[in-house]
């Protein structure tokens, strides 16, 4: 390891040239160093005076310890703090050294408010990851096994509001997107008198696989997929949910009240304010509800300062 005296000048040029006293010492470590020396030199620094640490970079012990990839790109940031610890020579001079990639949060350990701090593309990320776990999943064997795909959820993932429905259909399953039906159909008309567009929206169900013959999704069946719309409402992070029916209201509130009761009252989940409304194929079996629901639609509106004719 290069070492630099507490009474000496070194010029950088001899110990760009001067070999590590350990042949075997850490790859990124010696890269580290270089590098260094290199950004100072390039800068106009010709020589270093003595310092108080023993040595420029102090080596991690958990550095010589045999390390996957991912471990190795874990130790960056500490190293290159270890840069810092000795004397820089002018504000000016950079060190070429790239920076470690962001450590990933995995929905699992991710906390609803945490996504206010992810950018877009983090956003983007988590939930492709998340979607790639869905895909996979065969905790409801009946489900898992009668599918075409899962039915992930689409829209903005810096949403302010996310939809949640109940469970996708036919055309869902075929499709692999969340309410495209005649109910979906209807969905984006409710959406387009609320003066939104459907890509500002997330929308997704309580369940990612269509039930056999449209049923009700079972409570087994919502118990093993609520990992994955926490994971979605973590990652997005939304202001406002909308539960679209008593399926959805119920199992995202852990309530047992009827939907006609659920109505038109704010609740609170997490950082979000929910409100609760009749889903869209309810209207399409009893149009007279249609008011109902755009009454409701109007207390969102009014919270998201959309005025309301």
């Amino acid at each position: 390891m290069i070492l630099i005296s507490r009474c000496c000048v070194l010029e950088i040029r001899d110990l760009m040239s001067e070999p590590l006293e350990n042949a075997n010492a850490d790859i990124d470590v010696r890269r580290l160093i270089l590098q260094t020396l290199e950004s100072w030199n390039a800068a106009g620094i010709t020589h270093l005076t003595a310092v108080s640490v023993p040595a420029l970079v102090e080596p991690n012990p958990i550095v010589q310890q045999s390390r996957s990839d991912s471990e190795q790109q874990a130790t960056q940031p500490h190293l290159e703090s270890n840069v810092e610890m000795a004397r820089k020579p002018a504000a000016t001079s950079k060190t070429s050294v790239p920076s470690a990639s962001p450590k990933s949060t995995t929905p699992e350990t991710t906390t609803i408010d945490s996504g206010k701090s992810l950018t877009f593309g983090e956003r983007v990320i988590e939930l492709k990851v998340l979607s790639d776990r869905v895909a996979k999943c065969t905790r409801c064997e009946e489900l898992a096994t009668t599918r075409t795909q899962t039915v992930f959820g689409v829209g903005n993932p810096e949403a302010r509001i996310v939809f949640i429905g109940e469970a996708p259909g036919a055309d869902e399953d075929a499709q692999g997107e969340p309410f495209v039906g005649k109910a979906g159909q209807l969905l984006n008309k409710i959406i387009e008198a609320m003066k939104l567009t459907r890509e500002e929206i997330y929308i997704c169900n309580i369940l990612r696989c269509r039930p056999p013959g449209n049923r009700l999704p079972e409570a087994t069946e919502a118990s093993n997929c609520r990992e994955y719309l926490d994971g979605q409402l973590r990652i997005i992070n939304p202001e406002f949910i909308v539960c679209w029916g008593s399926c959805a209201a119920q199992n995202l509130l852990a309530s047992t009240e009827s939907i006609g009761k659920l109505r038109k009252r704010w609740f609170q989940y997490k950082r979000a304010r929910v409100l609760c409304t009749y889903h869209p194929s309810y209207l399409l079996r009893n149009p007279a509800a249609k008011k109902d629901v755009w009454e409701d639609m109007q207390l969102l509106m009014k919270e998201l300062g959309i005025p309301v004719n």
